[in-house]
């Protein structure tokens, strides 16, 4: 009998034991599977502006998957709705000089309407239906939609988020002068930044197009202004210096520590845009810039330790970086 107990308490603290190490591996993988805290080795301190990319980004069947089209305004809920800073969106002017949230020049790219932008009134982009292919369009029902509708519905937050408005103003419509609408797109879009009374330190407003900027100035006193960088970066840095800018938005394939340390001594703010995967994000923070346009706003949060936190205005600029600016 005193045998039989024995053996059965010994049976006893063996389960214990193996449901002890059992709960152990529990916790270990549980603490594995937290998101993922700032690396020191990126260099990391506030970190940058979390900017979504055209919303949401594109469409992408992995890394992450998106079914919802660039400057889309389901794009641009889901971007703030997972805690972004604010976002980037692309405009452009229709026919009747309306400004259209809309990526591409061609229609026919994300549509199955054909022609451009500008050879079409509001009313007739605002009917057309974003087309994605399979299986983007199972699970998305996004319509083009106009910059006042966007601030209309941004009206309704707790805070106004930030935007950064990336002006379209090559016109492939127009062969022999591509730009000859840009004054009426500028005009366009401060009519209906002042209609709806947007706060302008929220405001960064990038060109490509350098003549731009003057008449930019005039109409949104109080905006941020970025010339973008997509190549030629002595050149262009150079332009931004000379147009007093406050911003320079550089392509991911541009940018660098040494171009971010060049441009901060001239007293310019850097923004990048693009990044979707964890190491290219990665990459981006070790250039210390003080705005990312990202194309995956979850996984850069992760990395910055954020969380998914929501939106919230707070310094953001590093050390060395220029004080003040559309990046506050």
């Amino acid at each position: 009998m005193l045998r039989l107990r024995v053996f059965f308490a010994g049976r006893t603290m063996h389960k214990t034991i193996l449901r002890g190490c059992y709960l152990l591996v529990l916790l270990i993988l549980a603490a594995c599977a937290r998101p993922a805290v700032p690396d020191s080795a990126l260099g990391v301190r506030r970190g940058p502006q979390v900017i979504g990319h055209a919303g949401s980004g594109f469409f992408t069947p992995i890394s992450p998957f998106n079914a919802l089209p660039p400057s889309s305004l389901g794009g641009i809920r889901q971007a703030l709705s997972r805690g972004a800073d604010g976002v980037e969106i692309d405009l452009q002017l229709s026919r009747d000089s309306v400004p259209i949230l809309f990526h591409d020049e061609d229609l026919t790219n994300r549509t199955r309407a054909q022609g451009y932008i500008s050879q079409h009134t509001a009313a007739e982009l605002t009917r057309l239906e974003y087309t994605g292919g399979w299986p983007y369009d199972w699970l998305q029902h996004e319509r083009v939609a106009t910059l006042d509708e966007l601030l209309t519905e941004l009206a309704e937050r707790p805070s106004f988020p930030y935007l950064h408005l990336d002006l379209h103003e090559h016109d492939d419509a127009n062969f022999a002068q591509p730009y000859v609408r840009s004054p009426a797109l500028v005009r366009a879009i401060g009519r209906v930044m002042r209609r709806h009374q947007v706060p302008p330190e929220r405001l960064l407003i990038l060109t490509q197009y350098e003549p731009s900027l003057r008449q930019l100035r005039r109409e949104l006193p109080g905006a941020a202004l970025g010339l973008e960088i997509t190549d030629q970066f002595e050149e262009r840095l150079q332009q931004a210096v000379a147009a007093q800018v406050e911003a320079v938005v550089l392509s991911k394939y541009v940018i660098t520590p040494e171009r971010v340390a060049r441009a901060h001594a001239r007293g310019l703010q850097v923004v990048v845009f693009g990044g979707r995967s964890k190491k290219a994000i990665q990459r981006l923070l070790g250039c210390r810039p003080d705005g990312i346009e990202v194309d995956n706003v979850p996984q850069l949060l992760s990395l910055l330790g954020r969380r998914g936190r929501p939106a919230e205005a707070v310094p953001q600029a590093h050390a060395g970086a220029p004080k003040g600016g559309p990046l506050r």
